[in-house]
């Protein structure tokens, strides 16, 4: 006799349109999705890279592209200055063409960086712009970007849905700006916090969604029947209480 239950209404809707990039600085673990053909692209940060032991930040970099030749990937400016921020983008930008370089929307003073992102922009650098929250900031960084080099609009839907807000309106809104700013201009779902996102951004015609590791290998698993589920909770549960010894 089969025990299965009846499956539910219980659909994936992943239509494997968007392109997936690892958000993280962990070296082994990037070279490991690179290597796997996992991911078409890695985002990082400085936060990431302190998390992962980073110290000298240009060795690091140039490293990593030794071994990521041929995939974009974002780094990102760490001035406050924004004429600084303008030098250090010239400088990272040479470390190879598949770099692009991340500028937050605004410093820490919130002086916003927009005709520096328009003038490094139309001067061929490719550019992920970083830290957005709302569809004013897309609008203003598609307005500077349109008509220049590759770039990377990337809206932390994440931490919007952090403060108990729904970020798909926002992010719909921003992947039509995007769009309407020309085939160079791509947005970014950013701050994934679990797999679901993938295909919520998907639906909100995002280019990119940007995760971290363990995210991204559960993408695998959205064929997985709820059964099968059930069948793994239940062993996971077994083998666990087994190998605590638990007893009553």
């Amino acid at each position: 006799m089969n025990n299965t239950p009846n499956q539910p209404y219980w659909t994936t809707t992943f239509q494997k349109q968007i392109k997936l990039y690892l958000d993280g600085a962990d070296r082994q673990s990037m070279l490991q999705f690179y290597k796997e053909k996992k991911v078409s692209g890695f985002t990082t940060n400085p936060s990431l890279m302190r998390k992962a032991g980073v110290v000298q930040y240009e060795a690091y970099c140039r490293d990593l592209l030794k071994e990521i030749p041929d995939m974009p990937i974002s780094f990102e400016v760490f001035a406050d200055d924004i004429g600084e921020m303008k030098r250090q983008a010239l400088l990272i930008k040479d470390w190879g063409k598949n770099v692009y370089v991340k500028i937050p929307i605004c410093n820490t003073q919130g002086a916003l960086t927009i005709d520096l992102i328009r003038e490094l922009s139309h001067a061929g650098v490719k550019l992920n712009v970083t830290a957005l929250f709302t569809i004013t900031e897309v609008v203003k960084v598609c307005e500077a970007i349109k008509g220049g080099a590759p770039s990377i609009v990337s809206v932390f839907a994440g931490r919007i849905a952090d403060v108990g807000r729904d970020p798909m309106g926002l992010m719909t809104a921003a992947s039509e700006a995007c769009r309407v700013a020309g085939d160079q201009v791509e947005c970014l779902w950013a701050s994934t916090r679990e797999a679901y996102n993938v295909i919520q951004a998907e639906q909100a015609g995002c280019a990119i969604i940007t995760a971290p590791g363990d995210v991204i290998k559960k993408v695998s698993g959205f064929s997985k029947d709820p059964w099968q589920l059930t069948l793994e909770t239940v062993r996971m549960f077994k083998a666990d209480s087994e190998a605590a010894g638990f007893k009553l």
